[in-house]
C-alpha cells in the first residue's frame, strides 16, 4: 500500500455516509454536563429531537472548522494540520465563529 491510501479509503467512506461521526450517548451526557453548569445545576429534560438536531449542528461546526484549518495549512506548505491551524481558521472567521 502506499502511504496515504487508508487515509483516503477513511476520507471516501465518510463523505459518503450520512450517519453521525459521534456517538450519540456520550455526547447527550456532555450536553447535559455543560448544561448543568450554564444552569447552576438546575437538570433539564432535552428531547431526543433536540439533542440531535445540537449533534449535527455541532458536526458541522467541526467539519467545517478542520476544513478551514487545513486551508491554513496548506497555504503554509504543509499538509499536517497543527494547532496553530485551528487558532488561525477560529481566528479569521471573528469572535462569532461564522455561520454555516
Amino acid at each position: 500500500h502506499r502511504p496515504g491510501q487508508r487515509a483516503l479509503q477513511e476520507i471516501c467512506k465518510y463523505q459518503s455516509s450520512t450517519r453521525m461521526l459521534l456517538c450519540p450517548s456520550p455526547f447527550a451526557r456532555m450536553v447535559q454536563e455543560i448544561c448543568l453548569l450554564f444552569t447552576r445545576g438546575v437538570d433539564h429534560c432535552w428531547q431526543s429531537m433536540a439533542l440531535l438536531a445540537l449533534q449535527e449542528a455541532a458536526e458541522a461546526f467541526m467539519v467545517w472548522l478542520l476544513e478551514d484549518a487545513y486551508l491554513c495549512s496548506l497555504h503554509a506548505r504543509r499538509v499536517t494540520l497543527i494547532p496553530k491551524d485551528l487558532q488561525l481558521a477560529r481566528h479569521l472567521r471573528g469572535p462569532e465563529g461564522g455561520h454555516l
